[in-house]
């Protein structure tokens, strides 16, 4: 099988389906959920092979990383991170999940009721809304990174998500990994911060339409 982070035709199936998993979910207005997203992980791992070197150095077998959150059974010593920012310790993935989903699940609602399902932001107070939002979900995603490696793409896929619930181009693209300030924007958002996750979103979004 194909190695789960170099390009390849089942890689690139995974991602499609994923999307398209995540598209359907936006348009219907589907309630974003942990398990949403587990759901979008283990499709974007389907059939890849984890190196050996990368399951030896995360202490973990192949069998427990498809769609499971660190500090689940298998996981309770996993501990992953960006450099030298270090994820949510493992024991304590659970409970900032628990706040991440509450929070997105209080703010689309609040959305839901102003922005018509089918219909794009009506203002640039709402619009810049919806790109804060999809930026915190990324970020705060990045900042606690649960799964044992995937994180990146999987908060791709839920600030897409976010952006074709209202209405937008999903502007921020799956593979190859955004650049022009994303990594920098990422190593912010370990340390807490999603403002310039905010900024390079916001550039992302003009380019995608322009």
């Amino acid at each position: 099988m194909p190695d789960w982070d170099a390009d390849s035709d089942q890689l690139t199936q995974n991602l499609k389906s994923a999307y398209r998993a995540s598209r359907d979910a936006a348009f219907a207005r589907e309630r974003p959920t942990l398990r949403m997203a587990q759901e979008w992980h283990a499709t974007t791992l389907k059939d890849l092979t984890v190196p050996a070197d990368v399951l030896s150095q995360l202490s973990v077998t192949a069998d427990t990383i498809t769609g499971r959150f660190r500090g689940e059974p298998g996981l309770e010593h996993c501990e992953v991170g960006i450099g030298v920012h270090r994820g949510t310790l493992a024991f304590l993935v659970a409970e900032e999940l628990a706040r991440f989903e509450e929070r997105v699940q209080s703010a689309t609602a609040a959305l839901d009721a102003i922005i018509p399902q089918g219909d794009a932001p009506a203002t640039a107070d709402l619009l810049n809304a919806v790109i804060e939002l999809c930026a915190w979900v990324h970020a705060e995603w990045v900042r606690i990174h649960p799964f044992a490696n995937g994180n990146g793409r999987t908060a791709r896929i839920w600030s897409g998500f976010i952006a074709m619930r209202y209405g937008l181009p999903p502007f921020v693209r799956l593979r190859p990994r955004p650049d022009d300030g994303y990594g920098a924007a990422c190593n912010a958002a370990m340390t807490g911060d999603w403002a310039p996750t905010a900024e390079v979103f916001r550039r992302m979004y003009l380019n995608a339409i322009s």
